[in-house]
């Protein structure tokens, strides 16, 4: 299969710094600086989910306010929590988190309403 051909470019100035790290990068792969940029770019624009980093923190933090808001809860019930209960609000944070962070960090889906109005020149 014949590779697509590429007849258009993007290009963008940086620093000797940010040279020699995003050439790092790229050696890491064993890709040239092209292959790397173009690779990471066209991922950045697919994804719309958030770097890993971004991904991995939103999912803790989806986690430890199921957990607060559980035992928060539990207590103001003014019932004890034992060891079981504990470990099982653990299991249920820990259950789909990453799925979780994914779905918040999806770009907002324009309401066919606002988008009609908004076609049309009116304020919802």
């Amino acid at each position: 299969m014949k590779a697509p051909v590429r007849s258009r470019s993007i290009g963008t100035k940086v620093t000797e710094e940010e040279y020699a790290r995003l050439e790092a990068q790229a050696a890491e792969r064993k890709q040239s600086l092209s292959e790397w940029s173009r690779e990471a770019m066209l991922s950045a624009a697919e994804s719309g989910t958030g770097t890993p980093a971004e991904q991995t923190l939103l999912a803790e933090v989806l986690a430890l306010r199921t957990i607060l808001v559980n035992l928060f809860f539990q207590l103001s019930q003014g019932e004890p929590i034992a060891p079981e209960q504990m470990k099982s609000i653990l299991e249920r944070a820990d259950a789909g988190k990453r799925e979780k962070a994914l779905a918040k960090l999806q770009p907002a889906k324009p309401e066919p309403e606002k988008m009609a109005a908004a076609a049309a020149g009116g304020v919802q």
